[in-house]
């Protein structure tokens, strides 16, 4: 019995990760909603958010009770899938709808690229085991925090036009997919040479957060592109070499 409860205690945390993306997509639909100090949308960013908490204790948890099934790789992907494509898609559609004085507008379907390209990304993931100790594409709980970020910038900033809107969506959807090699966040030890990257990207996120609020999220997700495209070899005692 206590191997049957050790065997599906990732597999609940995961599941709180799916209700809490199912929990942003109903907030995201009353994001001007008032609820208490905070409006509709700053309960989607924290649904989302959790699910992100949630999606990586899973893993830990797992690793930690040795306790990894198939059953739970599909189902991280399917709570994946709705808590940082559905999600955030939902987000923005309605964003785009509010700043278009709710009246729908056809470039609204772009937001329809984020959860396509989102399931695509996980598809490839689950069967490619060339990523194992990085990422091809961006991973998709990244581009999760993109765009909270980016719906930040648009709720503060002023809203752009709707072309500008559907390229950055498409753009960054499109990362999802690519080719692109991106350094993972997960550290295997604590040195500086080795998790340099990790140790930078890291301070840039709690720098960017602090100077530009919530849109600083969607900086840091640049921040993390532009470190990924940066490649160099550090030499350890003359022997050693590290790719980083």
């Amino acid at each position: 019995m206590f191997s049957a409860i050790k065997k599906n205690i990732p597999n609940s945390i995961t599941c709180l990760n799916l209700i809490s993306g199912v929990m942003a997509i109903i907030f995201a639909f009353r994001f001007n909603y008032d609820f208490g100090s905070l409006k509709g949308y700053h309960i989607a960013y924290i649904c989302i958010g959790a699910a992100a908490i949630f999606d990586f204790l899973d893993g830990a948890v797992a690793r930690l009770l040795k306790a990894y099934s198939n059953l739970g790789k599909e189902l991280d992907s399917l709570s994946d899938l709705v808590s940082f494509g559905v999600a955030p898609s939902m987000l923005l559609f309605n964003i785009v709808n509010f700043a278009n004085q709710n009246t729908f507008d056809p470039w609204a379907l772009a937001v329809l690229a984020i959860p396509v390209m989102g399931a695509l990304r996980l598809a490839r993931f689950n069967i490619d085991t060339r990523q194992t100790t990085s990422f091809i594409g961006l991973p998709i709980p990244a581009g999760a925090i993109f765009w909270i970020g980016l719906s930040e910038w648009f709720l503060t900033e002023g809203y752009p036009q709707n072309w500008v809107m559907a390229v950055l969506v498409i753009g960054m959807s499109l990362m999802m997919v690519s080719n692109m090699r991106m350094f993972s966040l997960k550290f295997k030890n604590f040195s500086l040479i080795e998790n340099i990257k990790r140790y930078a990207i890291i301070l840039a996120a709690i720098l960017l957060v602090i100077f530009f609020g919530i849109t600083g999220f969607m900086w840091t997700i640049f921040a993390y592109i532009i470190l990924s495209m940066i490649h160099f070899e550090v030499i350890i005692d003359g022997e050693k070499k590290v790719n980083i």
